[in-house]
């Protein structure tokens, strides 16, 4: 059996073991293991470590232990962002891995549905962020007391009233894409905390809560849809943010290599089905139209 694969039944019962409720679906795939380092895909859902704000049995660092022994988390991706996530094997490894995040020598891509018919092939966002800055503890743009932000937005196809783009982040705030987003107007999908049914703007402090979406339905950009709306179930219904790409430098910042071999390693991480069909459907729409 090849040592990089971990099988269905294992990760289930690793997970019984820490108390996740798995419904006979893995929260994660392997994309690379060795000796050093771990690169999964997780599942939207499932948190990556403790949370400072919500503790949760549903943790993917401590599945991950339970199958391949002591793990190092390096960075972070959002509980319901699907996608690219890094853990180190060892400490020396997480020391050069936290170096090469810190010193942004990671090239990270993401994919996000946001609502809006997208204009603008390509765009900049700057808004300066402050992290935790209002009751609900999210991130908000300030630009007195926001420290700089930089992320590169592509749009890569539109849809009715829906659009995909891809996002380069190149600072690392937290939310940083979410809350860019939302400020130029195009907030993700399904965005309890920044997105369209949000009661407070992500610019000034508010205790509100975000309000229910729906997700994403065929209806809402296929002309000519003739199916029973009283049925239909959406495209994708959570948070529709992939981390989709993650490109390790030839050398972490103090010069050791990451692979045997060194050299420049990308990883990525498929759509996930729900995202897939969306993209499909989009693509099929744009050229019936």
């Amino acid at each position: 059996m090849d040592p990089n694969v971990v099988s269905a039944n294992a990760v289930s019962a690793n997970a019984a073991e820490c108390g996740i409720t798995m419904k006979n679906k893995s929260p994660y795939s392997v994309i690379y293991t060795d000796d050093r380092v771990l690169v999964m895909n997780k599942a939207s859902g499932i948190a990556i470590g403790g949370d400072r704000w919500e503790e949760s049995a549903e943790r993917l660092d401590r599945l991950l232990a339970a199958v391949y022994g002591p793990v190092f988390t390096v960075h972070r991706i959002d509980r319901d962002t699907s996608g690219l996530v890094v853990f180190a094997r060892n400490r020396d490894v997480h020391r050069i891995l936290s170096r090469a995040f810190e010193s942004r020598l990671m090239e990270k891509e993401y994919i996000a549905a946001v609502h809006g018919r997208i204009v603008w092939e390509e765009t900049v966002a700057e808004f300066p962020l402050v992290i935790d800055g209002d009751k609900r503890h999210r991130t908000i743009v300030d630009r007195y007391r926001g420290k700089p932000s930089r992320t590169l937005f592509r749009r890569l196809l539109s849809a009715g009233n829906y659009s995909l783009v891809e996002a380069r982040p190149e600072t690392g705030r937290t939310h940083q894409i979410r809350v860019h987003l939302a400020a130029l107007g195009h907030p993700v999908v399904c965005d309890s905390l920044y997105g369209k049914h949000a009661r407070s703007s992500t610019r000034e402090g508010g205790a509100g809560h975000g309000g229910l979406e729906r997700g994403i339905l065929l209806s809402s950009f296929k002309k000519g849809w003739r199916g029973d709306a009283a049925q239909e179930k959406p495209l994708i219904a959570r948070l529709a943010l992939h981390a989709h790409s993650l490109a390790f430098p030839a050398a972490g910042a103090d010069a050791a290599p990451l692979f045997p071999g060194g050299g420049l390693r990308v990883f990525t991480a498929p759509l996930p089905r729900d995202f897939h069909s969306l993209k499909n459907q989009m693509e099929k729409s744009r050229g019936e139209s």
